[in-house]
């Protein structure tokens, strides 16, 4: 959130789009991808269990978040804009506010009918609570915990201006594409946390806790944090819009689709988790040779940011 902010007062909409659909991808793939596989391995010798019912509910957000990214990129390249140049982005801004609306409603869904989503995970399955126990207890005061917070909080944005500011650099450098970069290197870097808090919760048989550290960071920031830029763009007077491109929208569509097919029956096993990174990679392959003209240090043009 803090390097799309930073990115979007510096002007660089299509990498604060990108990174963002980067993260999205790399959570629904890979995170979600390597928690089934090392879950799978580490108990072999059965399908693990998961609640199909918020499985289900966030795979429909991840479509609601499909839909609002799909409306102004078809409006876009159908040339069927009603005002050309500012359809598409009234389009946008009025679909993120929709989004935003939403979003706050599947979190209080979430809050006020929890016991519902926490039902047991399966018929014949194991209750929820089984092999769950955590220690709920605080190792530091709540204020130490908001001064730590602070300081961290600081510190990322003092570190994410300079990498905002690195990437063109680097691509350059490296001779790779800025949409790579932005797609599929950052989100690797900056999801390295909870990705292994996923993988360790599969291998200790808490799917559920994976499952929402994987799905549920990608509900945040396809519902949340896509429309929240947009309308913080809108404030800053920056044309930041929802249109993804075709290339990047199309990639997305099908990842919801896949991970929606893998959560449907409730179970996970490390066949899944195999599949998801195979895919992970197609797409990881797709964006090192997609070249993005509107990209800040990209082959074909060298031109800052447009709308």
């Amino acid at each position: 959130m803090i390097i799309s902010i930073l990115a979007l007062r510096n002007g660089k909409l299509r990498l604060v789009q990108q990174s963002l659909l980067g993260s999205v991808l790399s959570n629904m793939l890979l995170v979600l991808g390597t928690s089934f596989l090392a879950g799978g391995i580490a108990h072999i010798n059965k399908d693990q269990l998961f609640n199909k019912r918020y499985a289900g509910l966030s795979s429909g957000m991840l479509l609601i978040a499909v839909l609002g990214l799909l409306s102004p990129t078809a409006l876009y390249y159908t040339n069927t804009e009603l005002q050309s140049g500012k359809s598409e982005l009234i389009l946008s801004r009025f679909t993120s506010c929709v989004m935003l609306v939403a979003y706050a409603s599947f979190l209080f869904f979430q809050i006020k009918f929890r016991a519902t989503l926490d039902s047991p995970q399966n018929e014949g399955g194991s209750p929820d609570g089984e092999g769950s126990n955590l220690n709920n207890d605080a190792d530091i005061p709540i204020w130490e915990s908001i001064v730590w917070l602070a300081i961290c909080t600081a510190l990322i944005s003092v570190l994410s201006d300079y990498l905002v500011d690195a990437i063109e650099g680097a691509s350059r450098s490296w001779n790779i594409p800025v949409s790579f970069i932005s797609v599929i290197v950052l989100p690797i870097v900056g999801n390295a946390a909870e990705h292994a808090s996923a993988v360790m919760f599969a291998i200790n048989d808490k799917l559920d806790i994976s499952l929402g550290v994987a799905i549920g960071s990608s509900t945040q920031i396809s519902m949340f944090l896509m429309p929240f830029c947009v309308v913080i763009g809108w404030i800053m007077g920056k044309p930041m819009d929802l249109n993804f491109k075709i290339f990047e929208t199309a990639t997305l569509f099908i990842t919801v689709l896949i991970v929606g097919f893998m959560l449907q029956d409730g179970t996970s096993n490390y066949i899944k988790g195999l599949m998801l990174i195979l895919c992970y990679l197609v797409v990881a392959a797709s964006f090192y040779v997609h070249v993005d003209p509107k990209s800040v240090g990209s082959f074909l043009s060298s031109d800052t940011y447009s709308s």
